[in-house]
């Protein structure tokens, strides 16, 4: 018997896309942002602190009237995005966010042009300092700022630009199916037989996958090719010294930082990827491993169903072994319909957590399968949920994280969960589970520093010209070999796999917060281990203190600091450590 999965309720945001409610806020978000810049546009300078933090306040809640509208579009598009209606409402939602938005552009751009002396003397307010961590991330870009007109057009063209491109690869993927031994599949479910124990089955997934990419290769380069060369027109007109300075701004850390992680990583892939998939070709009695064995289970992997209502147990005892509050805030999401996670065509793929407005209260989305990843995904995903409803109270403003801090909590959970069920297996069982955390924190680490690899030269290179299909699979697999080694045999189909990636399209080098999140957490839970005095109080006040804080400030207290080499070594010995373990006989 199929047993029924969750699905979410999207109307504590709105209760339909045409609703007097949704077309309330637009009519109320439109005339507070035209009075808005009535009221301030062109005297920031003149204003006293209490003015100031009155506008900021204001501009505030225009801005989470805007974000509650995009948030409910884009989640009706990730549930379904190939019903002709939603798009069509989250185009049109994305193109009046925008047009409202024009009015707002001045603010912030104003902000920055004041001097820091200027500035400083508005702070003294006590209501204005409120808002100094936002300030603070504000003036990160101060350098990078165009004139306001240019910055209008900018923002005036993303709906036919960056935010059209994405549009036309989440519509392709989700429209595709993939044709396997007589069922039509979604790219999702496809993927999902990559990890099927039946080795026949995988390669022919592999293959589908690769053919169907393949037979729409030339698009996905176009998508790509024309994305690449849109970043590299703005970021020569604000300055960015290469490609990926804008992501490590966005994440409140520096370039050498990122470059330190990347080093690292590389460094470590002989000991780590190379290691591990010398040991599973032998496992699974292979000389080589082809790209379809990288998720392979393992002999003696029942990988047996996990119901949904097991999933859940198995996540929240072991959060609330940790701390009760946070399995506490965790459980909302299930007493509550925030998670989406059936199997259905048109809904996009993967999994994802949205924090929405802290007005109201974030969603995930998830695939299940009821496979022990999937319900380390659910693991993740809640993470992700608690830590945006405790930061939520910082406001709409300054509840959100930079991305290397953002995956904080979601691998956190992720460990958590995976060291409490690894308490409870047996020997046989424990040699399975550790060799799935080691695969999963490859993936994790790993592959997204590849990932990431694949992105600089891929964007350096289209600087000199547009990039053909055949050269983006070259970068491809020239990363791929490096990071995975020489167990691999890697067959031609998957030079084009690089073209399911959604992170590429969507959010250009965003990949390495999720090698930053892991090494960061490795690091941290061995502090946890470790007996660090106090460490669940502070590891919740880390959480709750959402964008007010850098990455220095939040890990000071546990005595880390990611600007020293010897932190990211520390995380990558954590997964060494488990390789080590698995290469004792027995």
């Amino acid at each position: 018997m199929t047993e029924t999965l969750p699905t979410w309720d999207l109307s504590d945001l709105y209760p339909a896309p045409d609703s007097s409610a949704t077309m309330d806020d637009f009519t109320r978000a439109e005339q507070r942002a035209k009075a808005f810049s009535t009221a301030y546009a062109g005297r920031l300078a003149d204003l006293p602190g209490a003015a100031l933090a009155a506008a900021i306040a204001e501009f505030e809640v225009i801005e989470e009237i805007l974000g509650r509208l995009a948030s409910y579009a884009g989640l009706l598009f990730a549930g379904d995005s190939t019903d002709p209606s939603v798009g069509k409402f989250y185009q049109t939602v994305n193109e009046r966010v925008t047009a409202i938005g024009s009015d707002l552009i001045f603010f912030t751009l104003e902000l920055n042009r004041l001097d820091d002396a200027v500035l400083e003397r508005k702070l003294v307010d006590p209501a204005a300092a409120r808002y100094r961590p936002w300030l603070r991330d504000l003036r990160v870009f101060r350098p990078h700022q165009l004139d306001d007109q240019l910055e209008k057009l900018l923002h005036e063209k993303e709906v036919t630009g960056h935010s059209a491109w994405n549009r036309l690869f989440d519509e392709t993927v989700a429209g595709m199916r993939i044709d396997l031994a007589g069922e039509s599949l979604t790219v999702s479910a496809t993927l999902n037989k990559l990890s099927d124990g039946d080795r026949a089955v995988r390669e022919a997934a592999g293959k589908a996958i690769g053919k169907a990419f393949g037979d729409n290769i030339k698009l996905f380069s176009l998508i790509t090719n024309t994305l690449a060369k849109d970043k590299e027109i703005i970021d020569t007109w604000r300055h960015y010294p290469r490609p990926g300075s804008y992501r490590n701004r966005s994440n409140m850390v520096e370039d050498e930082v990122v470059d330190a992680l990347a080093s690292a990583v590389r460094a470590s892939y002989p000991r780590l990827a190379h290691r591990y998939y010398a040991m599973k070709a032998k496992w699974l009695g292979l000389e080589k491993l082809q790209h379809w064995d990288r998720n392979a289970p393992l002999p003696n992997d029942d990988d047996r169903r996990i119901p949904w209502a097991e999933a859940q147990e198995r996540v929240l005892s072991a959060y609330g072994a940790f701390s009760p509050e946070l399995a506490s805030v965790g459980k909302r999401f299930f007493d509550n319909p925030w998670i989406d996670a059936t199997l259905k065509p048109g809904k996009s793929g993967g999994a994802f957590a949205h924090p929405t407005v802290p007005s109201a209260h974030p969603y995930l989305l998830l695939n299940y399968h009821g496979k022990t990843r999937d319900v380390m995904t659910l693991a993740h995903e809640l993470g992700h949920g608690v830590h945006q409803v405790l930061a939520g109270a910082q406001g709409y403003l300054m509840s959100g994280t930079p991305l290397t801090l953002a995956e904080t909590a979601s691998v956190f959970g992720e460990m958590l969960t995976f060291r409490s069920l690894l308490d409870a297996a047996t020997p046989a069982q424990r040699r399975i589970m550790l060799a799935s955390k080691v695969e999963d924190m490859l993936n994790t680490v790993v592959r997204q520093v590849a990932f990431y690899r694949f992105e600089t030269l891929l964007h350096d290179e289209r600087r000199s010209g547009e990039l053909l299909p055949e050269r983006i699979g070259e970068i491809w697999m020239q990363v791929q070999t490096e990071s995975l080694g020489p167990a691999f045999d890697f067959t031609p189909e998957y030079n084009v796999f690089w073209a399911y990636v959604p992170h590429f399209i969507h959010s250009p080098f965003y990949v390495y917060a999720y090698a930053f999140g892991d090494c960061l957490v490795n690091a941290l839970y061995s502090v946890f281990q470790d007996g660090h005095p106090g460490f669940q109080a502070r590891y919740l006040d880390m959480l709750r203190a959402g964008g007010t804080k850098r990455h220095k400030e939040l890990l000071a207290p546990f005595g880390l600091d990611a600007s020293d080499p010897a932190f990211w070594t520390r995380g990558l010995d954590v997964i060494a450590g488990f390789i080590d373990e698995l290469d004792q006989p027995g």
